[in-house]
């Protein structure tokens, strides 16, 4: 084989290897653990998507105004494992969802907890955290 056309190979090999874990990011890097949030409203859109599902949810603020908020949780397999289904939440269902906030003041956040019309509380399955002990 050429060894430039073998070079070519491995790069892009190399490339396509390490561009998930560059595109991947830490807790830390995008949320405040300080700046934690419980709020309750209706779920608009589920994205069941790798390397995170994300779950929109239109919230009320004290002067009702509606914000649509943007919650990141674990990967789909990682909520399998929690005990999602693809039925579990619905849009239009009304849940309540604690989380941190975006470092940057962005309308998103990292979900930890998602409690559901039921009473039922599942955990987000992310590096935010797991079911608080009550």
């Amino acid at each position: 084989m050429n060894p430039k056309l073998a070079s070519a190979i491995a790069g892009i090999g190399l490339v396509v290897v390490a561009t998930p874990v560059v595109a991947h990011h830490s807790f830390a890097a995008e949320y405040d653990a300080n700046k934690q949030v419980t709020v309750k409203g209706s779920v608009t859109r589920i994205e069941w998507t790798n390397p995170h599902t994300h779950v929109y949810i239109d919230v009320k603020d004290d002067k009702g105004n509606m914000t649509n908020l943007k919650f990141e949780l674990a990967s789909p397999l990682v909520l399998l494992q929690c005990g999602w289904t693809a039925r579990l939440l619905n849009v239009g269902d009304e849940v309540t969802v604690e989380g941190a906030m975006a470092k940057d003041g962005a309308n998103r956040a990292n979900a930890r907890v998602v409690t559901l019309a039921d009473g039922r509380r599942v955990s987000a399955g992310s590096s935010g955290g797991d079911l608080p002990s009550k």
